[in-house]
């Protein structure tokens, strides 16, 4: 079959490459220049099985109410004429009950984990490396009161069978050494070994040369300006460059999906929610993370890779308004500062924003569309690096007719 991938992050990538190890004959379309240009490009770093968690959970709507208030708060409003911020919102504020989280957390789960075995197999499979580290997550507590409310997510953990480690102040210092130097900070930590870590633009590029290798063609600087459909069918992408021709059509383009699948009458509520990062880099290696540290009142996360620290954070709903703010960069940079004071030279580091693609319950979106030849793998939010090979595979499966091998219930576009 001859499939028209739209987008080239690691969805887009990812999805290509387990349709041609499936047999297809795959095109993937972007308006960058390379793959894995917008938001894929420097994210946190972390593929983090253990927290595929909903925004939307109970207390959610409190604190952000807080976080409001506050310079170095984890969330940003910038209020918008725009109806479907609003919507949005509504949408994700009904999704914050204990119910609502639990359906929720499960679909997340089940995508999240396949993802894991997916992606240690296609490891194996191609040689592939992208500064990976396998030494899981440490999520810190810096008072009692937050040690305290990790017990429901220690619940959910154990529901799922998700290795976890509670940890004192000296068994962070165990899994992190560096953290030695600011044990006053914290009081203690939630470890979930079996997350990774990794450089999500350098396997988005390496898996993309694979796809070369097995055929897939690439088609950068080609900007996707709408769909044509007639009896139930996609008939054709109009793009910058002409009109192009499949089989079958993926629609993977994070927060620009939404917009394009409108024109065709798919309501996709996917919302582009501003992150920040920083790419910091290493001065003392012994005072750098050894893998990913998670600072849990600023919900800022600080990754290893090989000669850098990776820094990001901040959920900002500013629409497709991608200006680097200093006050970002400034909370950011407080955090490493603070967390790992003697690891690198922040005053160097590379300052980036992009927009990750938010469902109101946080679920990605994917499977099937109301055209027969229509496919979805968008809307995972800050967990598209966590989810990607898990998701591609699931796709394959489906427009192949393969048996998935994971239940689809409640993945596709039909939940709204």
């Amino acid at each position: 079959m001859k499939i028209l991938i739209l987008g080239s992050g690691v969805i887009g990538v990812t999805s290509a490459y387990y349709l041609a190890k499936q047999g297809h004959e795959v095109t993937v379309v972007d308006r960058q220049s390379a793959p894995a240009m917008e938001t894929s490009h420097a994210n946190a770093g972390q593929v983090s099985f253990g927290y595929s968690s909903p925004w939307a959970a109970p207390g959610v709507p409190f604190k952000a109410m807080k976080w409001l208030t506050q310079t170095h708060a984890p969330l940003k409003l910038s209020p918008k004429a725009d109806s479907h911020q609003w919507a949005w919102m509504s949408q994700m504020l009904a999704n914050c009950t204990e119910s609502r989280y639990a359906v929720n957390k499960a679909r997340m789960v089940r995508v999240s984990e396949y993802s894991r075995l997916c992606i240690d197999k296609l490891r194996e499979d191609t040689d592939i490396h992208y500064e990976e580290r396998k030494q899981g997550t440490l999520q810190m507590f810096r008072n009692q009161m937050q040690m305290d409310a990790v017990a429901k997510d220690i619940e959910v953990l154990k529901q799922f069978n998700m290795k976890h480690e509670l940890l004192d102040m000296s068994g962070c210092i165990a899994a992190e050494p560096a953290l030695e130097r600011v044990k006053e900070k914290f009081v203690g930590g939630l470890r979930l070994p079996d997350d990774q870590t990794g450089d999500c633009f350098a396997f988005t590029n390496k898996l993309a040369d694979i796809c070369k290798e097995m055929g897939v063609e690439f088609k950068f600087g080609t900007k996707v300006m709408y769909l044509e459909e007639a009896a139930g069918k996609v008939t054709g992408v109009m793009t910058s460059k002409g009109m192009m021709k499949a089989d079958h059509y993926v629609v993977a383009m994070g927060s620009f999906s939404r917009g394009l699948l409108q024109q065709v009458g798919i309501n996709a509520p996917i919302y582009p929610v501003k992150g920040y990062s920083l790419t910091v880099p290493i001065t003392n290696p012994d005072a750098a993370p050894v893998s990913t540290v998670m600072d849990e009142t600023y919900k800022v996360a600080i990754t290893r890779f090989d000669d850098r620290i990776r820094v990001a954070g901040t959920a900002e709903l500013s629409g497709y308004n991608l200006d680097l703010l200093k006050q970002r960069r400034e909370t950011i940079a407080m955090v490493v500062s603070d967390v790992f004071p003697d690891g690198g030279d922040v005053e160097f580091a590379e300052f980036w924003t992009g927009l990750r693609p938010m469902t109101p319950d946080g679920t990605p979106i994917i499977g099937k569309t109301k055209f027969d030849n229509l496919s979805l793998n968008t809307g995972h939010g800050t967990l598209g690096w966590t989810m990607a090979c898990g998701s591609g595979s699931f796709l394959a499966d489906l427009i192949s007719g393969n048996k998935p091998e994971i239940d689809p219930d409640g993945l596709d576009i039909s939940r709204y």
